[in-house]
């Protein structure tokens, strides 16, 4: 694996890059409350098919790409950052997956940069037209979308972190007993204890009010996969089953029983076996 720092402007991300040299490029984006490393279970799978990965800690993530102004991480400008990284890889086009806020950015590049886009695939966060049309009708998904006030608030990054983290500790055991291992919780604990990480991490809720005036993003004219959990509580049915018409590509929905929102690190082989089969039916990987 090659550790890049990958310099865009004044900032500079920290970008995994692995996998062989010659395979197809897929890039990874992760959510909150994440880093780069949610891949690390999925990774090693997608190389084994033939695909290489590039994966960095993002905006707000990245030491060296941590702008203090809220507007600093709005949608365009967090996807800009993903192309910018393409471009100084040389990287014409990828597949792209996000998972959380990292599948909004993928949303966002489908629908506003296709030519770069090869396919995408989404986890667990749907088009979020469709999620904000269900947050204005669906009283299922106005219940789920409670927490992201909290999230917006001043000062929330102090609560997660008092106390040992104990609230942000907290996030990550709603999803259940056993779903996230002690080692992936302390790995994301680490990462967002260090100075203004989870202050910059909470940037992106503020500056893209998922439930205020509507995104606007349009359709999605790449291969498509949206692979959720019936157990996430954050995403209604409704916005799910909308994603579809937002999606004029080839379009396939997932549906992973048995896992809860955190899809990477609890069913990795499921997760990229759906980013191979994608990438397998637009070029031919591993045949």
């Amino acid at each position: 694996m090659t550790r890049e720092q990958i310099s865009l402007g004044d900032l500079t991300f920290d970008v995994d890059v692995d996998g062989p040299a010659d395979g197809p490029v897929v890039v990874l984006l992760h959510g909150f409350p994440h880093s780069r490393r949610s891949w690390t279970e999925v990774a090693p799978l997608l190389h084994d098919a033939g695909l290489r990965t590039v994966a960095p800690d993002q905006r707000g993530y990245s030491d060296g790409a941590r702008p203090a102004d809220v507007a600093d991480y709005a949608l365009p400008l967090l996807a800009g950052d993903v192309l910018g990284i393409l471009d100084r890889l040389e990287i014409e086009s990828a597949h792209v997956v996000g998972h959380d806020w990292g599948a909004a950015v993928a949303w966002y590049l489908g629908a506003k940069h296709p030519a770069r886009v090869r396919s995408l695939v989404a986890l667990a966060i749907p088009h979020l037209d469709a999620y904000q049309h269900a947050f204005r009708v669906d009283e299922e998904q106005q219940h789920g979308s409670q927490y992201v006030e909290m999230l917006m608030a001043s000062g929330s990054a102090e609560q997660f972190l008092a106390d040992d983290s104990a609230q942000l500790r907290a996030w990550f055991a709603q999803a259940g007993e056993g779903v996230l291992t002690h080692e992936q919780v302390e790995r994301y604990v680490r990462k967002h204890s260090d100075p203004g990480v989870l202050d910059a991490a909470l940037n992106w809720y503020r500056a893209n009010n998922l439930l205020g005036e509507p995104f606007g993003f349009g359709t999605v004219p790449v291969p498509t996969t949206f692979v959720w959990s019936p157990t996430d509580t954050a995403v209604s049915r409704l916005s799910v089953t909308k994603t579809e018409e937002h999606v004029t590509g080839r379009y396939r929905l997932v549906t992973l029983p048995e896992t809860s929102h955190w899809q990477p690190q609890q069913a990795p082989e499921a997760v990229a076996a759906e980013i191979v089969r994608l990438a397998e039916a637009e070029q031919g990987v591993g045949r």
